[in-house]
């Protein structure tokens, strides 16, 4: 047991640091490629963050764990709207100006119904994997169209902003690059084993512990560079990391895991788990919209969703108690 406590910490720990590493070399190597801001900022940064859930979901699916892999990709989501949106709105209110975040908002909602459809028949199969793949595919083309399009964007401004503060050589860069994705996969390897041990010996499904701990700790990344952006006052980036993350889980980290190994999906996933995140998702975009002008998620709102984490997690908690 100590050892796979010890293999949660470390993995975890070292899966968050090379995320961190592999997201910098990304952005910096497609900025000296001339990739314009907004684009790095919601295909990389915004997708990169995810890197995590993405080698988790996929190491877990292709060692026959669905649980872990699916309550990973979907735990995420709920943490990154209600814990992690939730303390930034608290520490310094979210103002939405980016037209290009307004546009996904609404993207992000309709995915996340499409998701329930998937889930429905309580399986997930590879035809279920290529259709969220294709999407994904769709959803990257368009957001390379409104980088360029859009290059004066609010959150492109911000994204130039922080790539001027982290300024890297190119053959730096691309070290950073492929060095973070390799650790990515290592620490993944760790973090999935060190679950697994423990699911079994406590007799905890995976889907829990996928759902809590795995989940948490992948979205250390997000949580991290959404502060820093909130305490500098690049709200916009706040926000974007959370959107581009959440949409990377639910199309291409489910996607791929379903397409390692199809994915059995227990019932309490769909009238749960997924009930959560759908009711987060679609608030979010109540607040984060602004029907009558720029969006805001106030320190009020920021409160209830981190009610609303601390609630959901309690319940899951008192089940494995009672259990």
């Amino acid at each position: 047991m100590l050892t796979a406590i010890l293999a949660i910490v470390g993995g975890l720990a070292l899966l968050v640091w090379s995320a961190d590493r592999f997201v910098d070399g990304a952005s910096a190597t497609a900025k000296h490629a001339g990739v314009p801001p907004l684009l790095i900022g919601m295909v990389i940064i915004g997708f990169g963050t995810s890197a995590p859930e993405m080698t988790v979901s996929a190491i877990a699916a292709s060692q026959g764990n669905p649980g872990l892999a699916l309550g990973n990709a979907y735990g995420s989501n709920i943490t990154n709207i209600a814990l992690i949106l939730g303390l930034v709105a608290v520490i310094s209110p979210i103002a939405v100006h980016s037209q290009v975040l307004r546009k996904e908002l609404p993207v992000l909602t309709v995915i996340t119904l499409v998701a329930a459809y998937q889930i429905w028949d309580g399986q997930l199969t590879r035809m279920d994997a290529l259709v969220l793949l294709v999407v994904f595919a769709a959803l990257v083309g368009w957001s390379i169209r409104e980088g360029l399009r859009h290059r004066s964007d609010s959150l492109g401004s911000e994204i130039e902003h922080k790539l001027a503060e982290r300024t890297m050589p190119l053959k730096r860069a691309i070290f950073w690059l492929v060095a973070g994705l390799i650790l990515l996969i290592i620490s993944s390897r760790i973090l999935v084993w060190g679950a697994v041990h423990i699911a079994q010996s406590l007799g905890v499904s995976d889907l829990i512990i996928g759902l809590t701990i795995v989940a948490v700790g992948t979205s250390l990344p997000e949580l991290a560079s959404s502060i820093v952006a909130a305490r500098k006052g690049e709200h916009d980036l706040a926000l974007g990391n959370i959107l581009g993350s959440n949409l990377f889980n639910t199309l291409a980290v489910v996607g791929i895991a379903a397409a390692i190994n199809p994915l059995a999906v227990a019932p309490e996933v769909l009238y749960r788990d997924w009930v959560v995140m759908a009711a987060l998702t679609v608030s979010l975009f109540v607040m984060g919209y602004g029907f009558r002008g720029p969006g805001r998620i106030n320190r009020v709102e920021g409160g209830v969703l981190l009610a609303s984490f601390l609630g959901y997690t309690s319940y899951l908690m008192y089940g494995v108690i009672a259990a």
